[in-house]
């Protein structure tokens, strides 16, 4: 008896990029930066917000929607700040795909607003399989989960834009070695432009705001 065989992964993620595009094409046609930020839990995600809030703030109409599976406690810290803040719950989900997204830009409300931040979910797996429809790919490495990740998650370097290695007021102690991830990381994507950072020092941060104002200026000059 012949039977069809249906590779369900393979459809999932074609529609996934449909809507992807869908909604990197409405941003555009806005003016609006959707940034993707991606991390382990406990990498610094919500203090890297915190940290291009304060300096990007002024200038810019900031959104940011927060990804969680439970609780809101990023989003009180975000809202304290008075920047624009939705809370999306994934009901156990270990990423957020472009259907999800969307919702959330919707729900948000992103009227009148320049740059858009999605916390995604911690995780160093599922968030780099799924396109949200973001401009920019945004992943943070801690200097505690050590210089040999990108030799264990391949992907998540990969797929990103830009590299923050975070809590590096912190590298002696864990013995992190900054170049040897930097070279770990650029080994599988040449293009890969990475920032060490501390939100204790202030190193770094003023690069990676820059960086997004630059991709911001380019946005309106439709470059």
């Amino acid at each position: 008896m012949d039977y069809q065989i249906l590779e369900t992964k393979e459809r999932v993620l074609a529609d996934n990029e449909r809507a992807a595009a869908q909604t990197r094409e409405a941003l555009q046609k806005s003016g609006a930066l959707l940034v993707n930020l991606m991390g382990s839990p406990g990498a610094g995600k919500t203090t890297t917000l915190l940290q291009l809030i304060e300096r990007l703030g002024k200038d810019f109409r900031i959104g940011v929607m927060e990804a969680d599976v439970d609780s809101d406690v990023d989003s009180k810290t975000i809202a304290a700040t008075g920047t624009r803040v939705i809370q999306l719950h994934t009901a156990g989900l270990c990423h957020m795909d472009a259907d999800m997204t969307a919702r959330g830009l919707e729900a948000m409300d992103t009227r009148g607003l320049d740059l858009i931040f999605l916390e995604n979910i911690g995780n160093l797996v599922c968030p780099a399989e799924f396109e949200i429809g973001a401009d920019l790919r945004l992943m943070l490495l801690s200097a505690p989960e050590g210089d040999d990740k990108p030799l264990k998650y391949p992907l998540m370097f990969q797929i990103s834009d830009v590299l923050l290695l975070t809590k590096m007021d912190t590298a002696e102690v864990f013995g992190f070695d900054a170049e040897k991830a930097a070279a770990r990381a650029k080994a599988l994507n040449g293009s890969l432009r990475v920032i060490p950072v501390s939100a204790v020092t202030g190193e770094g941060y003023d690069e990676a705001a820059a960086l997004l104002k630059e991709k911001l200026a380019l946005r309106r000059t439709g470059a």
